[in-house]
This record gives structure tokens, sequence and C-alpha cells, in this order.
């Protein structure tokens, strides 16, 4: 497929049946891969954005861009910004893996790393280097990926293309950190599908569906310590919550059964997805959205020693998860059905 820039190879990712391999998973499983972006989904949502922006005017020619992230939405405005010719400075963390920190500086962004934790975890520390940079740089653009409605917006390509594939999703199974992904491709499914359901994936110790706070989660990628405006609840009918080490095992297991080397944000969808195709009627088609490559966790997930180091040597992932009532707070695989609760 040729492009006429790097921009232009954006979105159209593969659609994948996984195997399973269980005789007892009813409903089809399909994987978007949008891990097979330049560089990972939220390309998506930094060109949405900066287009955006650019078109509005709220983005001068040669104005800079400004952003907090330690994973793919860095890696997606660095690439868009910087090919757009505009000056990028990403504020991260000591979370940042070397790879992530590898890219963004070949591709010529600055990157800015705080050094300590705030009162709300890294993000909210993150946050406050943020506005500084504004002050120092007048008329700078920042996306703010977690309450920008383009964020949401740029995924109704996503969900037209597996309209395009599939001809109706019956459920869709997507993580959640800035809320943009599961939130706009369910907007948009649901034009088409109003019985669409939809499940979404955090973390133990994400703030997002009401459990209480633990900044020293190991997962990267969804869950967040503070409530994004870009999540859309009233769109969701149940949520999943699984601990660092059923996450990592749920990936490790992606990539051993299903050959998708991916991080721990498609790692957790994946079980998710797997154990909903075993309540689903037959030919019940279940999209699970996969946003991340596996290459930034090379050194954490796939390391064995890092595992060990940080307890999570048994590895195990239950068969199922426990259900839940809401505000009960969860330790492992969990779930909650919020149907009409943020209605």
């Amino acid at each position: 497929m040729f492009c006429a820039s790097i921009l232009d190879a954006i979105g159209n990712t593969p659609l994948v049946r996984i195997l399973l391999n269980e005789e007892r998973a009813a409903g089809e499983v399909y994987a978007k891969l949008e891990l097979m972006n330049p560089f990972g989904m939220k390309d998506r949502v930094a060109k949405q954005a900066i287009l955006s922006a650019k078109k509005s005017g709220i983005l001068e020619e040669g104005a800079p861009i400004i952003e907090s992230s330690s994973g793919t939405m860095a890696c997606g405005v660095s690439l868009v910004g910087r090919y757009l010719g505009h000056d990028v400075h990403i504020v991260t963390d000591p979370r940042i893996d070397s790879i992530t920190l590898a890219k963004l500086t070949s591709l010529g962004c600055k990157v800015h790393v705080v050094d300590k934790m705030g009162a709300q975890g890294w993000q909210s520390t993150r946050l406050e280097r943020l506005q500084e940079l504004m002050k120092e740089y007048p008329g700078a653009y920042w996306p703010r990926q977690y309450e920008n409605p383009e964020n949401p917006r740029a995924y109704a390509g996503l969900a037209q293309e597996l309209i395009a594939d599939l001809g109706q999703v019956d459920v869709l199974v997507a993580a959640v950190g800035s809320g943009g992904s599961l939130s706009g491709t369910a907007w948009e499914l649901k034009i088409t599908n109003p019985k669409l359901k939809v499940v979404a994936v955090d973390a133990t110790g994400s703030v997002i569906f009401g459990q209480p706070d633990r900044p020293s989660r190991l997962q990267g990628g969804l869950g967040n310590s503070l409530v994004p405006s870009n999540v859309n609840h009233k769109l969701i009918d149940e949520v999943h919550w699984l601990n660092d080490e059923e996450a990592f095992a749920a990936t490790l297991q992606l990539a051993r059964n299903e050959q998708i080397f991916a991080g721990n944000s498609s790692g957790s969808v994946y079980a998710v997805a797997r154990w909903v195709s075993r309540q689903s009627m037959p030919g019940t088609k279940i999209v699970a959205i996969l946003p991340d490559r596996g290459d930034r966790y090379v050194d954490t997930i796939y390391n064995v020693s890092y595992r060990v180091e940080r307890g999570l040597q048994s590895m195990h992932l239950p068969m199922e998860p426990k259900q839940i009532q809401p505000g009960t707070i969860a330790h492992s695989w969990s779930y909650v059905d919020v149907t009409g609760v943020y209605a």
C-alpha cells in the first residue's frame, strides 16, 4: 500500500481473528491491531488533534507542541508534530522506558523528566511541569489528550474500519487510559448497532471507575490516577480490573498463543475478550482493540529477572474473573456490571 507521507500510514490497521484454542469459546474474537500504526494507537489521536489545531488556527505555524505522556501519545505527537515542522516537548517521568526515550530523542523531541511523585501520582507532577513550559513558551499548543474532544473523534475512523470489515460489532473490549479509544469507537459503533455491549478494561489501583489510587502499579498504557473527561462512562456496560501479575501473565499468553508481541494493555484486553467469548452465543462478533507493541516492555513484562524482583514469578491468571458489586475494591481480576449506573 503506497502512502504519500508517514501521516497517511496512520490507520487502516489489520483486523485478525484470534485462535483462542478453547472448546468453550463460542463468540468470535477479532483483534484490531492498533499496535501496527507507525508508533501505536495514539498516532490517530496526535494526527487528529494537531491537524485540527492547525486548521482552526490554535496551533500557529512553527509554534511548539507540549504534551504529558510516558508512552504512545508521546511518540504520536512527536511523529506528527516533527513531521509538520514543530518543536515538540514531552513531559514524562522516570517510568519511561529506554526504547520510548530513544524513539523520542531520535525524532528530535525534547524530553523533560520530572523527578518526584506528586499528591496524585506522577501525573500531577507532570502536569505541573507542563504548565511551567506553557509559560516558558507563549503560543505553545497542548493537545490535552485527557480532555480534548479530538481524542475520541480520532477513533471514528477505527470504528468505520471495523464496520467495513465485519458489518456489525456485537461486543467491544478496550482498555481505558485517556478514555478516547473506547469512548470514540463505541460512540461511532453504536450508530449502526445501538445494542453494542461495551466492556472497559482497567488496572487495579486506577481511579477511573471508582477504585482507590495506587500510583505504584506497574502496568503502563491503561489506568490513571485522575479521571479523564474523555471517558464517557454512560457508554460502558461492564468494567474489568486486572492486577499487575494477571496483566503480565495475559500478555505472555497473547504472545505464546496468538503470536502477537504486545504490551500489557493488549494482554489485559486479550484475557477479557477471551472470557467474554466463553459467555457469548455462537457467532457473536467481539472486537478487542490491541493498542501497544511489546518493544516498550522487553525489560519488564518480558524480563524474568524483573518479574522475580517484583514478586511476580508465579504469573497466575485465573480462568475467569470474580463478579463484584459497585464500590467493592478489586485486588485481582474482577468485573462489575455498570449498565445504567452512569446514566
